[in-house]
């Protein structure tokens, strides 16, 4: 499956959850139900995957976690804040360069509509 289908079924799959049970949860409800429904689906899912530091070629386990990858291609980080920040993508972005992934999705379910809340960004 390419980068794009992955992606789409993300969105898709974000858009369901957001219209079933609304903004103002815990990211965790988010995570749970969207990995649910990934999986409903078909798509490979997995949820809190660390994500360790290499620096100087040694490998640092500081506790990073990506919320979701999927098809081990697309990580998928959840939010659920009034606004998304520069930090909220930098953080991703990061995820994205230490795991060597190419695409992820930043979607903030603290939303009125869930097309507002997501944020696509390519390394």
């Amino acid at each position: 499956m390419e980068l794009n289908e992955i992606s789409g079924n993300v969105v898709d799959a974000a858009m369901k959850v957001h219209s079933a049970i609304g903004p103002g949860l815990l990211e965790s409800a988010y995570e749970a139900c969207l990995a649910y429904e990934l999986r409903k689906r078909g798509l490979q899912v997995q949820s809190q995957v660390e994500c360790p530091v290499v620096y100087d070629g040694i490998r640092i386990d500081l506790g990073y976690r990506l919320d979701l990858l999927v098809e081990l291609d697309v990580i998928v980080e959840l939010k659920s804040v009034e606004h998304i920040t520069p930090l909220n993508k930098a953080q991703l972005l990061s995820y994205l360069k230490l795991s060597g992934k190419k695409l992820g999705l930043l979607l903030n379910f603290n939303v009125e509509h869930m097309k507002d809340g997501i944020v696509r960004l390519v390394n």
